[in-house]
C-alpha cells in the first residue's frame, strides 16, 4: 500500500492546508477548454476498459512510453488493452519527476480508490479492478464528469463539425452544461495541406457552395451564429504565432482563388490570409459577446514519419521559439482601434515568453470587465508544477492574479479532472508559503476569497454562460 496521495498531498504547511481544505477543495469546476468528444458525452459512453478510458488518445502517455523504449505496437498499435496497460504500468515508475506520475496516481485514487503505486507487477490486478468499476452506471462518461463537481464543460469543435450531439446535450443540462467552442484553424490555414478538401466539407455542413473568399466569410459568419444558438460563447485558435502583417481582403481573395485552383502559395500570402480571417472572425466574436482564446507557440508534427503513419496529435510536438510579441501587439491593437476587441485569453507554450505575454495582455484591459485580457493557464508542456508556479508568479508580478479565470484540463480523457485539484493544491501551497513568510497578510479569509475566485467565481462571472 502507498500513502503517496494523502489528504495533504503537495501542501507543505499548515496555512497551505487550511487554504486548500477550507476554501479550494469543494469549489465547483468550469472546464472551459478540453478535447472531450461530444458524442461520448451525449451518449453517456460506457468505456470497455481502463485502456480505452485512460490511454486511447492520450499523447502525453504515448510520448513517455516512447521515451521508455516501448514498441509502438503497445502504444498505438493492435496489442490487447491489457498488454497496452501493462506497458504503460511498467513505464510509470520511470515518470518520477514528470507530472504524469502525479496525474496517474491522483486519477487512480480519485476515480478507482487505488492507493498502490502503479508498476508492472500490479498491472493486471489494477486493470481488472478499474475495468470492473467502469462498467458501473455511475462511471459512464458523463457521470465521470458530473461526479467531479464539474458544472460547465466546453468541447472543441471545428466549424465543419455537425452540432447534433450538442443539441442532444442541451436537452439535459440540470447537472452539467456542455457547450461547443468554435475552433476554425483549418478554415484559416491555406498552406501545407489539402485546403480545398476542407472547404468542400465546410460547404456541405453549411449547405452552401463556397466558391469565393466572400463565400468563405459568409459561411464562417453562419457557423458562428449556429454555435451561438446552441450556447457557444468561446472561440479558440491554435497557432504557432500571429504574423506581424496587416489584414487585406483583396490579397486574401486572390490567395483563396489560388489555393482552390490547386496552386501553391507563399508564406507571406498564407500569413496575410490567416490574419485577415482572424480579423473578421474576432470582430464577430466581439459583436456576439464571446471570449476568444489563442494557444500560441507549439511547433507540431516534428516526426514526419509518425505523422504519416499515425496522423496528427500523437505526441511528436514541442514548444517553439517563434517571434510572438510584435505580431500579437499589432493584431490586438488593430481590433482595439475598431472597438472590436473581445475578451481574450492568450496561452503561452514557451516559458521564456511568460513576462512578455503577461505585460502585453495588461495593455488592453478596460472597463467594465475585470480581467478582460487574460494571460492564460499554464498550457501543454508548461502544465506541470514549475510551469504552474511560474505562470502564477508572472501573472501576479505583471497583472492581477486575483482576476485569473483559473485552470482547465485541455485533455482528451474523461479521467483528467483531478488536474483541477492538482492546480488548486499548488495555488494554495504557494499562497500559504507567502502568508507564512510574511509576504501576504495573515488573513485567511482575504486570501481564501481570492482562492475561491480563481478556482471558480472568476470564470463564472467572466464567461457568463447563463
Amino acid at each position: 500500500m502507498s500513502n503517496f496521495i494523502h489528504e495533504h498531498f503537495m501542501l507543505s504547511g499548515e496555512t497551505s492546508r487550511k487554504l486548500y481544505h477550507d476554501y479550494a477543495e469543494h469549489m465547483p469546476i468550469i472546464d472551459y477548454h478540453n478535447h472531450l468528444l461530444p458524442e461520448q458525452l451525449a451518449n453517456n459512453h460506457r468505456f470497455k476498459d481502463i485502456t480505452e478510458a485512460w490511454l486511447s488518445g492520450d499523447h502525453y502517455k504515448w510520448r513517455a512510453m516512447r521515451a521508455d523504449g516501448v514498441d509502438e505496437k503497445y502504444i498505438t498499435g493492435d496489442s490487447t488493452p491489457l498488454e497496452k496497460f501493462t506497458k504503460w504500468s511498467q513505464t510509470v515508475p520511470y515518470t518520477l519527476g514528470n507530472p504524469l506520475y502525479h496525474w496517474t496516481h491522483l486519477e487512480l485514487k480519485r476515480y478507482f480508490q487505488v492507493d498502490e503505486l502503479l508498476d508492472g507487477s500490479n498491472a493486471e490486478k489494477i486493470f481488472n479492478h478499474c475495468t470492473e468499476l467502469l462498467q458501473q452506471e455511475g462511471n459512464r462518461a458523463r457521470n465521470l464528469v458530473v461526479n467531479k463537481n464539474v458544472k460547465v464543460l466546453c468541447t472543441t469543435d471545428d466549424p465543419a463539425d455537425a452540432l447534433n450531439f450538442h443539441f442532444q446535450l442541451r436537452e439535459n443540462q440540470d447537472q452539467l452544461k456542455v457547450f461547443p467552442t468554435f475552433r476554425p484553424d483549418k478554415m484559416c490555414t491555406v498552406k501545407g495541406w489539402d485546403y480545398p478538401a476542407y472547404i468542400e466539407k465546410l460547404s456541405a455542413q453549411c449547405d452552401q457552395h463556397i466558391a469565393t473568399f466572400q463565400d468563405l466569410l459568409d459561411a464562417a459568419s453562419k457557423r458562428i451564429e449556429d454555435f451561438h444558438e446552441i450556447g457557444g460563447r468561446l472561440s479558440d485558435h491554435g497557432l504557432t504565432y500571429i504574423p506581424d502583417v496587416e489584414p487585406n481582403d483583396t490579397d486574401s481573395a486572390r490567395t483563396f482563388d489560388k489555393v482552390m485552383s490547386g496552386n501553391e502559395v507563399s508564406k507571406n500570402e498564407a500569413e496575410v490570409f490567416l490574419v485577415t480571417m482572424l480579423f473578421h472572425l474576432c470582430r464577430w466574436y466581439a459583436d456576439n459577446g464571446w471570449t476568444q482564446q489563442f494557444h500560441l507557440g507549439a511547433i507540431r508534427n516534428n516526426n514526419s514519419r509518425l505523422l504519416n503513419e499515425l496522423g496528427a496529435d500523437v505526441g511528436v510536438d514541442s514548444m517553439g521559439d517563434f517571434p510572438q510579441i510584435q505580431g500579437l501587439s499589432r493584431f490586438l491593437d488593430n481590433l482595439n482601434l475598431k472597438k472590436k476587441l473581445a475578451k481574450t485569453i492568450i496561452y503561452n507554450n514557451n516559458p521564456n515568453d511568460n513576462a512578455a505575454f503577461a505585460t502585453m495582455m495588461a495593455n488592453f484591459n478596460e472597463h467594465p470587465t475585470p480581467g478582460k485580457m487574460q494571460f492564460g493557464a499554464s498550457w501543454w508542456f508548461l502544465d506541470q508544477y514549475h510551469g504552474i508556479v511560474a505562470q502564477m508568479q508572472d501573472l501576479s508580478n505583471y497583472g492581477l492574479l486575483s482576476r485569473f479565470v483559473g485552470m482547465l484540463t485541455d485533455s482528451r480523457s474523461f479521467l483528467s479532472f483531478p488536474r483541477h485539484e492538482y492546480f488548486r493544491r499548488i495555488l494554495c501551497d504557494e499562497l500559504g508559503k507567502d502568508v507564512e513568510a510574511g509576504r501576504l497578510p495573515s488573513d485567511l479569509d482575504l486570501v481564501g476569497s481570492m482562492i475561491k475566485d480563481i478556482c471558480y467565481n472568476n470564470a463564472k462571472n467572466y464567461f457568463n454562460f447563463d
